[in-house]
């Protein structure tokens, strides 16, 4: 059976809440791990969101898998509250349907990514060259993109 991208995306979706800026930007003030999966490159050029744990798109199960070796100290156990971001909130869908099937049960995306953070004028940091597993600087500005 040939799946396309868009059904996959639509499945990693399914029954999943996904919230949207604000929530996001009140959940991580609460304590859930926000986790920034986009490439060194992106960041540069998009920004980044103040203390996002940053971890690029090809380790991240490694990193937060509570039973890995290679985990951050973050990685507490399966019950830890994360929100995922990328971009647009595609590729981020997809990553956190991944860390659900290792466990993490409370494993969910920003809606619309990013970009739609930063167009909600929440808190951002202009762009990084910082390798992968950084937390984003503290704000030196708020809103917008840079």
């Amino acid at each position: 059976m040939v799946t396309t991208v868009d059904e996959l995306v639509e499945r990693a979706r399914a029954g999943v809440h996904r919230p949207g800026p604000l929530e996001a930007y009140r959940a991580a003030a609460a304590g859930a791990l926000l986790v920034d999966i986009r490439p060194a490159a992106q960041r540069a050029r998009e920004g980044g969101i103040p203390g996002a744990l940053v971890i690029e798109r090809n380790v991240l199960e490694w990193r937060l898998d509570p039973t890995s070796g290679h985990r951050v100290p973050e990685a507490t156990g399966h019950g830890l509250a994360v929100i995922v971001l990328c971009s647009e909130g595609y590729a981020s869908s997809l990553a956190a349907a991944g860390l659900r099937e290792l466990g993490l049960y409370r494993a969910t995306d920003l809606d619309g990514g990013f970009l739609a953070w930063a167009a909600a004028g929440l808190p951002t940091v202009a762009g990084t060259v910082e390798g992968p597993e950084h937390r984003s600087a503290p704000a030196h500005r708020t809103g917008g993109n840079s």
